[in-house]
């Protein structure tokens, strides 16, 4: 019995400023979803100390407003680093700009969810459906910034806060804007989920150090598909 042996080649994929860029994500998304919770639906606490002396709720808000500037600020360099990363960073690799793209998101889509026997779809940074997703996902990103500002507008005297007041009319007031803000963390908390299972899953199948890959940057990647890859990207570009 034979096996298959691969020429794997070491190609820096992921540079230090989207590694930081995604655990500091990390942090803020569980920081935010614990605490958004906790305000949504917060617990009946029995205690006989007074209430300004525990401060608990306080505290909470304060870890949830911390994070939602972190939050923040950290989307916006990512988006800054859509233009002045590498091309395993660059924007286009999250919107669809040719047939390719296309052909390539329906390969990964048979591999992934129905689990055929394809041919190797040769992506080195983020695959097709990965990308597209992510698309999706920092708009999801954009309007929970937009409905938590705007929640946080009527009670902040900062000036940056007041950029968001206009957000109620177009959500329905208050209360539309915590069913947004809500709604929309339940899709953060499923995302992860997901994005968990199939970075495990193509670390299993693939081989190639997709894991420590958002640690140390580098995956292992078959010589034949990489200068594959590149004569693709020459062929497109």
């Amino acid at each position: 019995m034979s096996t298959a042996t691969h020429k794997l080649r070491r190609v820096f994929v992921w540079e230090l400023p989207v590694r930081i860029y995604h655990w500091l994500n990390v942090l803020a998304i569980l920081a935010l979803c614990v605490t958004g919770y906790l305000i949504g639906n917060p617990p009946g606490i029995m205690s006989s100390a007074e209430a300004s002396d525990q401060y608990l709720f306080g505290w909470i808000r304060f870890i949830h407003f911390a994070s939602a500037y972190l939050f923040f600020f950290n989307f916006i360099f990512r988006i800054y680093w859509g233009f002045a990363g590498n091309k395993y960073a660059n924007w286009k690799n999250f919107i669809p700009t040719n047939r390719n793209f296309w052909q390539e998101l329906w390969q990964v889509v048979k591999v992934d969810i129905f689990l055929q026997k394809e041919k190797e779809h040769m992506s080195v940074g983020h695959n097709p459906l990965a990308g597209f997703m992510y698309f999706f996902v920092f708009l999801a990103f954009l309007l929970q910034c937009v409905t938590g500002f705007g929640l946080y507008a009527s009670m902040s005297d900062w000036w940056f806060a007041d950029l968001f007041v206009w957000a109620g009319s177009i959500f329905g007031g208050d209360f539309g804007l915590r069913n947004w803000h809500h709604a929309t963390m339940w899709f953060f908390i499923v995302f992860a989920m997901i994005h968990v299972y199939l970075v495990f899953y193509h670390d299993y199948v693939e081989g190639r150090g997709e894991i420590s890959s958002m640690g140390g940057g580098w995956k292992f990647i078959e010589e034949e598909t990489f200068e594959k890859a590149e004569a693709r990207e020459k062929e497109h570009s």
